[in-house]
C-alpha cells in the first residue's frame, strides 16, 4: 500500500497479525492515534479478538505506516490524507488483497508442513 518506501520506513516483521502495541512501536506513534485513526480511516479494520483485543493484518500496517507520511511528513489534514487515499488506484486494492490471501496461504501451508 505504501507507494514509496523511504528510508525511514522501517522493516515491517514477517507476521500475519500484530498487536496495537506493536504497530505503535512500528509507526512511533501513540496507541490513542492508531484508535483516533481508525474512526478517520475506514480502511483500517483491525479484527478483534474475543476480549476485545485489537489484531492489525499487514495491510493495516502499511496503510498507517503511509497514512503517517501523509500527514506527519507532507502535512496533510485528516480530510486531505483520506482524499488522497482514495485517490488511488483502486485495482492496487484488489491486488494488495490477493497478495495478502497469498502471504496467509503460504503460512498456512508452512504450519501443515
Amino acid at each position: 500500500m505504501v507507494d514509496k518506501k523511504t528510508a525511514s520506513s522501517p522493516q515491517i516483521p514477517d507476521k500475519l497479525y500484530f498487536k496495537i502495541g506493536e504497530v505503535s512501536t512500528l509507526a512511533d506513534v501513540p496507541t490513542y492515534v492508531l484508535r483516533f485513526w481508525e474512526s478517520e480511516f475506514k480502511r483500517i479494520s483491525p479484527k478483534r479478538t474475543s476480549s476485545g483485543q485489537r489484531l492489525y493484518r499487514r495491510s493495516d500496517v502499511e496503510l498507517i505506516l503511509a497514512i503517517k507520511d501523509l500527514l506527519y511528513h507532507q502535512k496533510f489534514t485528516i480530510q486531505g490524507a483520506r482524499r488522497h487515499l482514495s485517490s488511488r488506484d483502486p485495482g492496487e486494492e484488489g491486488s494488495s488483497l490477493l497478495e495478502e490471501i497469498r502471504f496467509e496461504l503460504t503460512e498456512i501451508r508452512k504450519l501443515l508442513d
